[in-house]
């Protein structure tokens, strides 16, 4: 049973699904979150009546990043498995078999930013701030850069990951790293918006024409 990931589906919106990740106050990303996300990725991608699926962490804030305490405490070998842990659940997140977008709130940092950057689409608030800032913890990232790199260019990429530095919206917006941006309080519902766009289309062809990016 997980502990900080649940997925969510209503009656009055119906082949939305909304993955929520759930770890009060920041959502700070530890092993067991991690797992807990690729665990509920690959349960939405056997979910026929889902169409879309909205990765959400609440109206407060989307994710801090990883769990700074837990990695500093971690040996060559755990910061290894960590590692291979935190690019699991991305691959899997980014490998849901329908569409997927981010509704982003507060902060997407580190590697909350990187969970972001697995969805197909990302809404945030005009008052959110993004940035890769495990350097300023004395950290290096543990995956995703290849996301980063593919959305902002790699110039951009290594600018943001040597620096740590913290960017807002607007200025996320301009890069690539967002799709839209809106007011604080409408961003689940415009995250809501554009999932609805798919829920008439069969599952198998959202499937077909997500894997289409990969041939």
């Amino acid at each position: 049973m997980s502990e900080f990931v649940s997925v969510h589906t209503s009656e009055q919106h119906p082949g939305i699904a909304t993955l929520l990740l759930s770890r009060p106050p920041t959502n700070a990303l530890t092993r067991q979150v991690y797992r807990e996300l690729e665990a509920a990725a690959a349960d939405i991608g056997g979910r026929e009546d889902v169409r879309a699926v909205i990765i959400f962490g609440g109206h407060e804030i989307f994710s801090a990043g990883d769990d700074v305490p837990e990695r500093s405490l971690l040996n060559g070998a755990e910061s290894a498995e960590a590692a291979r842990v935190c690019r699991g659940a991305v691959d899997a997140l980014a490998a849901i078999p329908r569409p997927t977008v981010a509704a982003i709130t507060g902060y997407a940092l580190g590697g909350g930013l990187n969970l972001s950057l697995a969805a197909d689409w990302r809404v945030a608030g005009d008052n959110v701030r993004f940035g890769v800032t495990e350097i300023l913890a004395g950290l290096a990232p543990a995956g995703g850069t290849s996301r980063l790199v593919s959305t902002v260019g790699l110039s951009k990429a290594k600018d943001m990951v040597f620096s740590g530095r913290f960017m807002d919206a607007k200025e996320a917006l301009a890069l690539g790293l967002i799709d839209e941006m809106v007011a604080p309080d409408g961003v689940y519902d415009a995250a809501l918006a554009w999932a609805q766009r798919f829920v008439e289309h069969p599952a198998q062809v959202l499937a077909a024409a997500k894997a289409a990016f990969d041939l």
